[in-house]
C-alpha cells in the first residue's frame, strides 16, 4: 500500500493517475472529500496537528509526500505547510516503518551562483520563505527518517498546471511580460517527474539520498514564451519590465491579497526569485546511478501541454 499526500494538486493528480494505471494499492491523504482515480482510497488526516496520521499509515509500505504550500499570506504559512507538516508525517511514517519519498524543491537550494548548475552537494542558500521552509522540511524528514529519499524538482509544467500556465495565457491573449535581463532555469515535464518518482520508489539502493530531477537542458525565459507562441501560432507583444516596476507590481499584489485574504500568485519574494539570472540544477546523479532521467524535450512537452489546455478550454488559439 502506498500513501500519497497532495493528491488533489497538479503533480499529485498525475501521480495518482499513474499509480492507478499500474494497478497499485493507493491511499490518498485528503483533508476533504475529492474525486480520485479508480482504485485510490481516500483517507482523512491533518498533516499539521498529526490527527489521523497513524490510522492513515496503517498497512502502508511507502509514502510519497507531495503536499506543500507554494503561496501564503504570511511567512508562517510556508513553515506550517512545508516544515511542520513534513515533520509530523515523517515521524508517523518512521513509527509505522514505511519507506519515505519526500518531494522538495530546487528552491530549497536557491539560485545558481554564476549560472553554474547546482549539484546535490552544493551548500543550500534559499532566498525566500518558500525555499527556506522546504529546506527545513528536508531537515525534519532526514532527522526522523535517515533512509528517506529526497527529490528536488525545479519548475514543473504539464497538463493541469496553473502557474506557468499564466505565461501561456498571456501569449494566447497577445501579451508577454518579462523582467529585464537574461534568466535561465531548469524544467521538467510532469510525466517525467512522476515516472522518476515511481522509479525511485522501486530502488531500495537510493535510500538516504538526495536527488535533482530535471531535463538536462536549461531553458531561457524568452525561449519558453517564444516556443509557446510558435506552437500556438501567436505573435504576442513583448513588454520588458524594469526590476523596480516588477517589485511594485509584487507589492500591489500583496496588498490586494491582504485585503481579500487570499494568497497572491505574485509577490516581492516571487519577483526576487524570478529576477535571479539562473535557477539551474544538474540531474546527472539520478541518471548515472539509477538511469532515472527526464527525456521529454521542451517543444514536445509544451505541445502536449498546450493541446491539453486547449481541449480543456483553458486556452483559445
Amino acid at each position: 500500500m502506498i500513501l500519497v499526500t497532495g493528491g488533489s494538486g497538479f503533480i499529485g493528480s498525475h501521480l495518482l493517475d499513474a499509480l492507478s494505471a499500474k494497478g497499485e494499492s493507493v491511499r490518498a491523504l485528503v483533508r476533504r472529500p475529492i474525486a480520485l482515480p479508480k482504485g485510490a482510497q481516500p483517507v482523512t488526516a491533518d498533516l499539521i496537528t498529526g490527527a489521523g496520521l497513524y490510522a492513515a499509515l496503517d498497512g502502508v509500505d511507502a509514502v510519497i509526500h507531495l503536499a506543500g504550500v507554494t503561496k501564503a499570506l504570511k511567512p508562517a504559512g510556508y513553515y506550517e505547510g512545508n516544515t511542520t507538516a513534513s515533520d509530523a508525517l515523517a515521524r508517523a511514517a518512521a513509527r509505522a516503518g514505511a519507506r519515505f519519498l519526500h518531494v522538495s524543491s530546487l528552491a530549497a537550494c536557491g539560485p545558481s551562483p554564476g549560472g553554474k548548475p547546482l549539484t546535490e552537494d552544493a551548500e543550500p542558500h534559499p532566498i525566500s520563505h518558500y525555499g527556506m521552509s522546504k529546506l527545513e522540511g528536508e531537515k525534519a524528514v532526514r532527522s526522523s527518517l535517515p533512509s528517506a529519499v529526497i527529490v528536488r524538482p525545479p519548475v514543473v509544467y504539464g497538463p493541469r498546471e496553473t502557474g506557468v500556465f499564466q505565461i501561456f495565457q498571456g501569449v494566447s491573449r497577445g501579451l508577454v511580460l518579462r523582467i529585464s535581463g537574461d534568466h535561465w532555469f531548469s524544467m521538467i515535464y510532469v510525466h517525467d517527474l512522476v515516472a522518476g518518482l515511481l522509479a525511485f520508489l522501486s530502488r531500495p539502493d537510493a535510500a538516504g539520498g538526495t536527488y535533482f530531477l530535471a531535463h538536462p537542458d536549461p531553458v531561457a525565459w524568452n525561449t519558453l514564451d517564444t516556443t509557446a507562441a510558435r506552437l500556438m501560432n501567436k505573435h504576442p507583444r513583448v513588454v520588458t519590465a524594469p526590476l523596480g516596476a516588477a517589485y511594485a507590481i509584487g507589492f500591489l499584489a500583496e496588498t490586494w491579497a491582504a485585503i481579500v485574504r487570499k494568497p497572491a500568485t505574485i509577490s516581492r519574494e516571487k519577483i526576487s526569485e524570478a529576477a535571479c539570472p539562473a535557477w539551474v540544477c544538474d540531474p546527472s546523479r539520478a541518471a548515472s546511478q539509477f538511469g532515472i532521467k527526464a527525456s521529454t524535450p521542451l517543444e514536445g512537452g509544451l505541445a502536449s501541454t498546450l493541446a491539453w489546455y486547449k481541449e480543456a478550454g483553458w486556452l483559445k488559439y
